[in-house]
């Protein structure tokens, strides 16, 4: 089985998807979650970088979901 990469979805961004947001429009909340297995046609997928820059409309609420690990890196000795 293939593996597919997903790419961000802001225009003009080709940076690998790492993160999902949908909205509740009732509840005026936007959700951002890990990259979710499989796209859906009613939520986006956004890179890092994207995701961290989310802001939500004037009077709605962000819930952020994500569990962001941080990377360790480590030099070779």
């Amino acid at each position: 089985m293939a593996v597919v990469t997903r790419q961000c979805a802001r225009p003009d961004c080709a940076e690998r998807a790492s993160s999902t947001f949908g909205y509740d429009y009732e509840q005026r909340t936007v959700w951002l979650v890990d990259l979710t297995d499989e796209p859906h046609p009613m939520v986006y997928d956004l890179c890092r970088r994207h995701a961290e820059a989310l802001q939500v409309p004037r009077g709605w609420t962000l819930r952020d979901r994500r569990n962001l690990v941080p990377t360790v890196v480590r030099e070779a000795s």
